[in-house]
């Protein structure tokens, strides 16, 4: 029943059950994903509760183990498979949604001014407000048509892992504000009669007004370059682990790839965004310059990019093995390690941020000598007891010949830990 949800497609009666991709279908993508989740929980539930287990394996705990795993991960792998289905879908819904946002913040934008504009009249300066950010909207009109496939205005600001990107989404932010603000004197200096006028448009470009707008500017756009220079050196070298989303979530802003929430990510959006409000306060109030963003503030910006890039640099690391040893059920004698025990292989790191859905969990291999060990799924109610990211639970296949073996994790991330030598007798 999973498995036939999970893959959906169009019944024999012509009802869509679940594969269908078609745009606002209340059986598309989106519900077909939903459909294959609860499914699998409710599977997993069951295994955890000890039914539906076939006869031929119940009387074997190591048989129903194995059996229950296999199945478990058959079953999330048709739930990764729609996840990935309904990440297209939502994609190509996402680029149309992008424009709207855009063209309805330009309507905003005029009803605005067209409030203000009663009893004082309308200006040239709001005509040139106007203009801008058409000019700015349809820009990026433009390019979330070409990118429409990757999310449209979004596309610039989503990593590599598929992830939004909160450093991308500081700096598109404050690039695309300097450039309205230019816009915005470049119309008014195409409008302009007097000379007087001209000369205090230009002038209104000068360093010494803009300097603290262009500090940050220079400041976030580099720590978008250095963030993604840093990441993706530290993933090649195996000290950070990243495992990719189905698809990006505005919840990425503020959280880690587990999706907790990040202090230096959420300090970083929070003041970059005061920082905005502010610098868009100025330019309202004085049009004819770029905004004269404040040293003081300029600078709370500068030590919130440096907390921001500091959290990079000390976030992730590699997953470690302390020790293996022979698992031992309450009662159990003390004993050497012998073909066929399970061993525990105690450590941390061996579960990646973001890896916890059960078609990344079943990812593990434990390799011990030169044998590959699949880490076997164990359900408990709302959950998984094995593996964890401190302890794996695997047993000794009949492969691995006595004497002492090299034990070696292999994660989600495809990040091998440090070696551990484990005895295993006749």
């Amino acid at each position: 029943m999973a498995v036939q949800e999970a893959r959906g497609g169009v019944g024999p009666d012509g009802v869509h059950e679940g594969g269908c991709t078609c745009g606002d279908c209340p059986h598309g993508a989106r519900e077909g994903h939903r459909r294959a989740v609860a499914a699998f929980l409710r599977r997993r539930d069951e295994f955890a509760a000890g039914e539906g287990l076939p006869t031929a394996v119940a009387h074997s705990a190591s048989a129903s183990r194995q059996w229950v795993s296999e199945e478990l991960t058959q079953h999330a792998e048709a739930v990764a498979e729609r996840g990935r289905t309904e990440g297209v879908a939502w994609f190509a819904r996402l680029w149309p949604r992008t424009v709207c946002v855009v063209w309805g913040a330009v309507t905003a934008l005029l009803l605005a001014e067209a409030l203000t504009a009663i009893g004082t009249g309308w200006t040239d300066a709001r005509t040139a407000a106007l203009l801008a950010a058409l000019a700015v909207a349809g820009a990026l009109t433009a390019a979330g048509r070409l990118h429409r496939t990757r999310g449209g205005v979004l596309a610039p600001v989503i990593g590599e892992d598929n992830r939004m990107s909160t450093s991308r989404t500081v700096a598109a932010c404050w690039v695309l504000f300097v450039a309205y603000a230019v816009l915005l004197l470049a119309a008014r200096l195409a409008a302009a009669s007097g000379h007087t006028e001209r000369d205090a448009l230009i002038a209104g470009l000068d360093l010494a007004r803009g300097a603290g707008v262009v500090t940050v500017l220079f400041v976030v756009s580099g720590i978008a370059v250095l963030v993604r220079r840093v990441v993706g050196l530290r993933v090649l070298a195996q000290r950070l682990q990243k495992v990719p989303a189905h698809r990006p979530h505005a919840a990425d802003l503020l959280t880690d790839d587990s999706g907790r929430g990040a202090f230096t990510d959420i300090q970083y959006v929070v003041v970059s965004a005061v920082a905005l409000v502010f610098a868009a306060v100025r330019l309202a109030r004085r049009p004819y310059q770029l905004p004269d963003l404040p040293w003081g503030l300029a600078v709370i910006v500068l030590i919130s990019s440096a907390t921001y890039l500091a959290g990079k640099y000390a976030e992730g690391g590699r997953p470690v093995v302390l020790s293996v040893v022979r698992a031992r059920e309450p009662g159990d004698l003390d004993g050497p390690i012998r073909t066929g025990d399970d061993i525990e292989i105690r450590g941390s790191g061996f579960v990646p941020p973001g890896a916890h859905g059960a078609d990344r969990l079943s990812r593990l291999v434990v390799r011990i000598g030169t044998v590959d060990v699949h880490v076997p799924l164990v359900p408990v109610p709302g959950g998984f007891r094995n593996p964890t990211d401190t302890v794996l639970t695997v047993p000794v296949p009949a492969e691995v010949e006595p004497g002492s073996a090299e034990v070696q994790v292999v994660t989600a991330a495809g990040v091998a830990t440090n070696r551990c030598i484990v005895t295993v007798t006749e």
